[in-house]
């Protein structure tokens, strides 16, 4: 089993652009698995790990309401932002300048075949870097992400997520809001769930900026650890 995880940050690019460099990366993984099952070729599957930061775009996953996007396309267009249809899980989402995202494109034969366990530990991943700054996140039971105050009238998300998984293979993943402007979720209903605030980690910590490549280091340690897995 391969436990190298192969390490891109790539910076501000475009959501579609991205999402097609995933496909890309997600698809030699499929015919690579698809090979060794025809052939018995034996050969091993890559991991993929990828830190991006979106322009302002609105994305609705496969068992999405397009109802929860509150904007018209002419408004859209006069907040810079785009919006797209996609194929991971979960309803709406806003990804943003100051916001972390992270695209795991895992084998997951190479670590775990049990979709609930990623998940639960792509939680535990923030949760246990949130924890690093003195914020006690948690699940919220019945939905994905990490909240704050969860069972509270003040229950609120800092970390959103949504994954497609085919043959064990992996992609999309989650968005931490670290330095987001959180006016632009006010244009949605964020995961579909009405009533439930949005908030960020430098709103938490009541400062201005948070250091981005710190929480990065953070996030890559505590996934290393509960992955078993080198990144290179």
């Amino acid at each position: 089993m391969n436990k190298r995880i192969q390490l891109q940050d790539i910076g501000i690019k475009d959501f579609k652009a991205t999402w097609d460099y995933q496909e890309m990366l997600f698809k030699a993984i499929l015919d690579t698995k698809i090979k060794n099952r025809r052939e018995d070729a034996g050969l091993e599957t890559d991991n993929h790990f990828l830190f991006v930061e979106h322009p302002h775009v609105y994305t609705l996953g496969k068992s999405g309401d397009e109802s929860n996007l509150l904007l018209s396309k002419a408004q859209l267009a006069e907040k810079g932002a785009t919006f797209y249809k996609i194929n991971r899980g979960g309803d709406i989402t806003y990804h943003g300048p100051g916001q972390i995202v992270g695209y795991p494109i895992l084998d997951l034969d190479n670590f775990f075949t049990d979709i609930h366990k990623y998940l639960r530990f792509l939680e535990e991943v923030i949760i246990l870097t949130l924890k690093e700054y003195g914020l006690k996140t948690e699940r919220s039971p019945g939905e994905t992400g990490v909240w704050l105050d969860v069972g509270t009238p003040f229950a609120r998300k800092i970390c959103a997520m949504g994954v497609r998984a085919s043959r064990w293979v992996t992609m999309h993943g989650f968005a931490l809001n670290v330095n987001a402007d959180l006016g632009y979720f006010d244009n949605i209903i964020p995961c579909g769930i009405k009533g439930k605030a949005v908030t960020s980690l430098n709103n938490e910590l009541e400062i201005k900026h948070v250091d981005e490549s710190e929480i990065k280091a953070k996030i890559l340690k505590h996934f290393s650890v509960l992955f078993k897995a080198d990144f290179v």
